[in-house]
């Protein structure tokens, strides 16, 4: 794809300002067009559509000469290239007069921000949330042109997918080559000598070459993770820290910078990547203080960074296989296949994970089309095909509305009459204006199949029995949670379901003196839960963080020395 993106510029009466003002930020790295109308705009995205290049950004006019309706304006730019992001510029003139009905079709997904035109020189404001949109734009839609990791590899499997599913949740910018490529034989040459291939023979793909370390030829994410961040056993831990965390989600993170800020020594474990199943959200827009939204992987690399800042160690792609309770004052013993870390505090914030479909010819397909959880980086495969998501929560409804940028069809399928009883209301009304999505409700899915690749799946109709074969090129799965508690002591209490019972939720006869455990406290004296793997938890974003913030006081609690 040749040229840089467009950014389109519409209005009638100020389009020559608005070209004055992107022109002195945007002009290097975008290709500024102007449009005088919606019919002139439509037709010049069209015309660059057409030539094979991007659309990054609409910044269009609140009041528009050939149209009184804005909305059915963006709805057809956006048909035409979905992947744009767009921004209603109302001038000052009509900002307070045109807010409240166009903010209605903000709520609704049908564009992505309200902003005031720049009154003037350095308008910070304005153009912070300019390079929000595009920065978040850059990051989801187009192939990075400066990549931090390399993957060298003929065959697109399902762990090169994997692989590129982490670095991208790490905030990596990566790119995949073909080794028979003759523009990277130089390169490829290179890796061969460094990893001591001799002519004639070929490494084990993928090939791995990411942030300046030495290529390794990779056979699970682990061994990327390990490449990139070292070992456990690689890190410097002076004797005993002062908190562990278990799980790098929200929950864990808050509880990293909190407790790093306020002086604890912390060590963050992290099996996968950082950010949790937050991490793999395209979207989280009801987050408090982003009011444009911000992307679950976004999100976590900033909590990661203000919790380096303060001091905190993360280990990266090493799963915690064992608790093992300190006694009679000793610390508590983390184990993991690359090392142990001693803590004298342990946060268990190590989340869920989607369950299992339990369907053996899709399972069969796993990272050929099948995903669990969003995926952002298939999403991009899915261009033009159709693909379906399972499930019924926020994130299936956020993974909906990523993949209907990309995807021909979007089919949401759950088993419950509907979304209300499980997904917030400001995804129910997105999804219900993207033509792109549909909802089957009281349906799941029996079967499915393909030649090396989904192709198609079998639905059926709880009600009726009745089962239709439907294309499908990518399948969803986000079903719902399963704790990871499998590594955890059996005397720390859980209850039906396998989640950690904390505070009163602590069975009476595992009290103390007659009083319960303090409210994130578990059954093991300065071991702590917090997050969705905590029993009762509310299972939102902002609610696990704070559920990790507020376990920090009662860190410092447990370690203060005892009165005399």
């Amino acid at each position: 794809m040749e040229g840089d993106p467009a950014i389109i510029l519409v209005s009638g009466d100020h389009a020559e300002d608005l070209l004055e003002e992107f022109r002195s930020r945007y002009a290097r790295d975008y290709d500024l067009r102007v449009a005088r109308g919606a019919g002139e705009a439509e037709e010049l995205a069209q015309g660059i559509v057409d030539d094979g290049r991007m659309v990054a950004l609409f910044v269009s006019d609140s009041r528009l000469p050939d149209t009184d309706d804005l909305f059915e304006a963006l709805h057809r730019w956006r048909r035409v290239i979905p992947t744009a992001r767009k921004v209603v510029a109302a001038h000052w003139d009509h900002f307070v007069e045109d807010a409240p009905p166009l903010r209605v079709g903000m709520a609704k997904g049908k564009y992505d921000a309200y902003l005031l035109m720049p009154r003037g020189r350095r308008d910070e404001e304005f153009h912070h949330a300019i390079s929000d949109l595009l920065s978040d734009w850059g990051s989801t839609v187009p192939r990075p042109e400066v990549v931090s990791a390399k993957i060298i590899t003929p065959v697109q499997d399902a762990l090169t997918m994997a692989i590129r599913d982490f670095l991208d949740r790490m905030g990596m910018p990566n790119k995949v080559w073909d080794p028979a490529d003759p523009a990277i034989a130089e390169p490829v040459a290179r890796i061969r000598s460094q990893l001591g291939i001799a002519d004639g023979e070929e490494p084990a793909y993928p090939v791995v070459y990411a942030a300046n370390r030495v290529p390794i030829q990779a056979t699970s994410v682990r061994d990327v993770a390990v490449s990139i961040y070292g070992r456990p056993d690689d890190f410097t831990v002076a004797g005993v820290v002062d908190l562990a965390i278990v799980g790098g989600g929200p929950a864990g993170l808050a509880a990293a910078v909190y407790g790093a800020s306020e002086g604890l020594s912390v060590v963050v474990l992290e099996a996968e990547a950082i950010g949790g199943q937050a991490g793999t959200s395209s979207m989280i827009r009801n987050y408090l203080g982003f009011p444009r939204g911000i992307s679950g992987m976004r999100l976590a690399q900033r909590a990661r960074n203000q919790a380096l800042r303060f001091g905190t160690d993360f280990l990266t792609g090493w799963e915690v296989t064992s608790l093992v309770p300190g006694r009679d004052g000793e610390p508590h013993r983390l184990c993991t296949g690359g090392g142990d870390v001693r803590a004298r505090t342990v946060l268990v914030s190590s989340g869920v994970a989607y369950r299992k479909l339990g369907v053996p010819a899709i399972e069969e397909l796993v990272g050929a089309g099948v995903n669990y959880g969003a995926a952002m980086t298939a999403a991009r495969e899915m261009e033009g095909y159709d693909v379906v998501v399972v499930g019924g929560g926020n994130s299936a409804g956020q993974a909906a509305l990523h993949l209907a940028r990309f995807a021909a069809s979007v089919t949401i399928v759950v088993r419950r009459p509907g979304l209300s009883e499980t997904m917030s209301q400001y995804l129910i009304d997105e999804i219900g204006y993207n033509e792109r999505i549909s909802v089957r409700p009281g349906t799941r899915v029996v079967d499915g199949g393909g030649e090396g690749q989904l192709e198609w799946l079998c639905l059926e109709d709880l009600d009726t029995g009745r089962r239709a074969t439907v294309s499908a090129r990518g399948l969803f799965l986000l079903l719902g949670a399963e704790p990871r508690c499998d590594w955890l002591p059996a005397e720390l209490a859980r209850d039906a379901d396998s989640f950690i019972l904390t505070g009163r939720d602590v069975p009476r006869d595992q009290w103390t003196n007659d009083l319960p455990p303090a409210n994130l406290a578990t059954t093991i004296p300065g071991v702590f839960a917090a997050g969705d793997i905590r029993s009762g938890s509310m299972k939102r974003v902002a609610a696990a963080s704070g559920e990790g913030a507020s376990a920090i006081p009662l860190v410092h609690a447990y370690l203060a020395p005892a009165p005399d």
